[in-house]
């Protein structure tokens, strides 16, 4: 394949190519990729003992996007990675909360002749590509448990900080990531018109790291509604939620992280306490017979006025109205 021309495409100087401390952005990278797959019709750029043709990726996106959620897309993408690929295979597994993408290698990558560097290319592009796209599908940050390579740590082992979000292991037996198993229950957030815009420029898939966090919000979420849940009793203490370093601390981060992403969701604690005590003012009024003050002192307010200017703020009614519309029903 001529050289000029992929770096005439890429805008990348020739001269540079003898600088050992030249650097190309990502976009550059994006393009000088494109233009080789596209020239030797293999998006695999020689890993594999067989080309991967040119709309291979497009194909596992396409397959993997109409799925109900992120659980089933993965396991279309890789049952439909193993149609294309022998050298390697990927596999999805869900094991005490955590769900393990790994790669087993059937031959290793590449051709008699080309460095062993190329296997390291291959397994982390792979990697690289099934957790941008899962990250792409759902539109959430998907943080990393644990990943892993099966070779020496390379002198740019800190470059895998800005591909992966988490702490890479070398000299390991397979390569391969997990996360938290909640994840694969998300739904996507993409459709088949997205798929076709993101193709076009698929950096999205292989560089960019999403912030947004989706299960943050539901995780909060649970944790207070298991505390109110938890509150049953009307003569004990009015029911306090957890606070923002409670919190944290259950989610094993600081409150000033959990501040910032849920800000980042659009979303902030106050606004999802309010929600949870909504939800179980109204589960108690519609499933019970108990008293507003009952009811106002079981979702954490010290008086019935307060719950009640509270709940017309939230529901454009009064309670007394919500229970007089149920008693007509």
């Amino acid at each position: 394949m001529p050289f000029g021309r992929a770096l005439e495409v890429a805008r990348i100087a020739p001269p540079l190519l003898g600088d050992e401390s030249a650097r190309v952005t990502a976009e550059q990278f994006e393009a000088l990729s494109g233009h080789a797959m596209r020239e030797l019709d293999d998006e695999a750029l020689g890993w594999f003992s067989r080309r991967l043709p040119w709309g291979s990726h497009g194909m596992l996106c396409r397959a993997s996007v109409t799925a109900p959620d992120l659980g089933v897309a993965l396991k279309r993408w890789c049952r439909c990675h193993g149609l294309l690929v022998e050298d390697i295979r990927l596999a999805l597994s869900v094991r005490g909360g955590a769900a393990t993408i790994a790669i087993r290698e059937r031959r290793a990558p590449g051709r008699k002749g080309v460095p062993e560097s190329l296997r390291e290319f291959c397994l982390v592009s792979v990697l690289r590509m099934v957790h941008g796209f899962a990250c792409w599908l759902i539109d959430s940050r998907i943080p990393l448990n644990a990943l892993s390579f099966p070779f020496p740590r390379p002198a740019h082992a800190d470059a895998y900080r800005a591909m992966f979000p988490g702490v890479a292991r070398f000299d390991a037996a397979e390569a391969g990531f997990s996360f938290d198993a909640n994840y694969l229950a998300l739904p996507p957030l993409r459709d088949e018109a997205a798929t076709r815009t993101m193709l076009q420029k698929a950096l999205t898939l292989t560089v960019l790291q999403y912030r947004r966090d989706r299960l943050l919000v539901n995780r909060v979420r649970m944790l207070l509604r298991a505390r109110m849940a938890g509150r049953a009793h009307v003569h004990s203490p009015a029911p306090g939620l957890p606070d923002a370093e409670e919190l944290a601390a259950m989610l094993n981060m600081s409150s000033r992280t959990l501040h910032r992403q849920l800000r980042e969701e659009g979303a902030s604690l106050q606004r999802i306490k309010d929600e949870v005590r909504r939800e179980r003012a109204i589960e108690l009024m519609q499933r019970s017979d108990r008293p507003l003050k009952q009811i106002a002192h079981l979702v954490g307010f010290q008086n019935e006025k307060s719950f009640s200017r509270a709940f017309r703020l939230w529901t454009g009614e009064t309670p007394g109205l919500t229970r007089h519309r149920r008693a007509q029903t």
